[in-house]
């Protein structure tokens, strides 16, 4: 079996994602792969951010629009380089986690898809589905479910 040519791995901001991203780096070190680093966003409604923008005034735009994924895309570039990946890229995109994850397997041509475990083991996530448990059904690639919790 050849090594992994590209890799897509989530994040969402937090620890736990950013632990799949430290994984999925170290992967794509050692196979010298691309490393694609997602993050699905929603943006908040004119009602929801309205407070927020009054209190915030020239710094309003850090909680509007896609500014908090880049946020966290940032941090998890910097992260994947610290790992060791060496051709990293990211990509923001409103929707679903688990669509934006699979449109960006399919765009990047990805062999294999990393993604936290949060969510997998809970009540909730049992009763309703969870992203990794989705991710890992619909992928239609590789799937590498890492421990972070």
């Amino acid at each position: 079996m050849s090594a992994y040519k590209t890799i897509v791995v989530g994040t969402d901001g937090s620890s736990t994602s950013f632990a799949a991203v430290e994984r999925a780096a170290g992967v794509a070190a050692d196979s010298g792969a691309k490393l694609v680093i997602v993050s699905a966003y929603t943006p908040a409604s004119r009602e929801d951010t309205s407070a927020a923008e009054d209190a915030l005034k020239d710094e309003a735009f850090l909680v509007t629009g896609w500014t908090p994924a880049e946020e966290a895309l940032r941090e998890a570039a910097d992260r994947a380089a610290a790992a060791g990946a060496k051709d990293v890229s990211t990509f923001a995109e409103d929707g679903a986690p688990v669509d934006v994850l699979r449109k960006a397997v399919k765009e990047h041509s990805a062999d294999l898809l990393v993604i936290g475990n949060r969510g997998l083991n809970t009540f909730s996530g049992r009763l309703l589905g969870s992203v990794p448990a989705d991710a890992t059904r619909r992928a239609g690639v590789d799937v590498l479910v890492v421990h972070t919790t």
